[in-house]
């Protein structure tokens, strides 16, 4: 199992140590959620941030974007040295192109969906695609309860995947803890973002290590 620590559960008065402590960890890569206000009901950071992130982070960066017209930031995405750009479907009018454009700008694509979104909106890009991030929360907040359907979802997802010849991982975000991150594991996941459960653990190294090892 991959972890991808989502950032946006660190403590921003002390971000440089964050990352620091990040980068000697067993983490894969590092979740960075840029929420407008608009899209989501909640505004979280914007370039600025994502670019001393960049600067500082020995891991790939996993930039989700919950914003309207993400296809309008895919060269800024890529300038702050995101190794992956997600967008979500329900943002995308041009679905196919954004992920092109994404994959063209050197970076892999990722698509995510909300808890009410169904796999088959995904039918006809999941070959183009790296990775499929599902949200097991409603996005837009952090520390909310995982939504149990979400692993039935997993594995509709894990059977289009297969059924289709895709190479596309299965990342889910939202209420990910050792108990819902065995569940997911159980159920097809193969990337687990953790907010809470890492930054607010006594040990953030062990937390990562037990997600890892599931």
């Amino acid at each position: 199992m991959q972890v991808s620590p989502s950032l946006l559960a660190a403590d921003f008065g002390r971000l440089d140590s964050e990352i620091d402590m990040l980068n000697s960890s067993q983490a894969d890569m590092v979740h960075l959620d840029v929420m407008d206000g608009v899209f989501v009901p909640n505004i979280s950071f914007g370039f600025p941030v994502l670019n001393a992130v960049g600067r500082r982070s020995e891991k790939p960066l996993d930039v989700h974007l919950m914003i309207v017209e993400p296809q309008k930031y895919i060269s800024k995405v890529r300038d702050c040295g995101a190794a992956i750009m997600n967008v979500h479907q329900e943002a995308c009018v041009h679905l196919d192109r954004t992920i092109n454009e994404i994959k063209q700008a050197g970076m892999k694509a990722a698509v995510t969906l909300n808890p009410s979104t169904p796999v088959a909106m995904l039918e006809d890009v999941i070959g183009e695609l790296d990775m499929v991030l599902l949200m097991s929360v409603n996005p837009g907040f952090g520390g909310q309860k995982f939504i149990m359907n979400t692993l039935q979802k997993v594995k509709r997802l894990r059977d289009l995947i297969e059924a289709s010849g895709s190479h596309a991982k299965i990342e889910v975000d939202g209420g990910v803890n050792e108990h819902t991150g065995r569940l997911l594991a159980e159920a097809g996941a193969d990337i687990l973002v953790a907010g809470s459960y890492v930054f607010a653990a006594e040990n953030p190294h062990e937390a990562i290590s037990r997600l890892r090892n599931l």
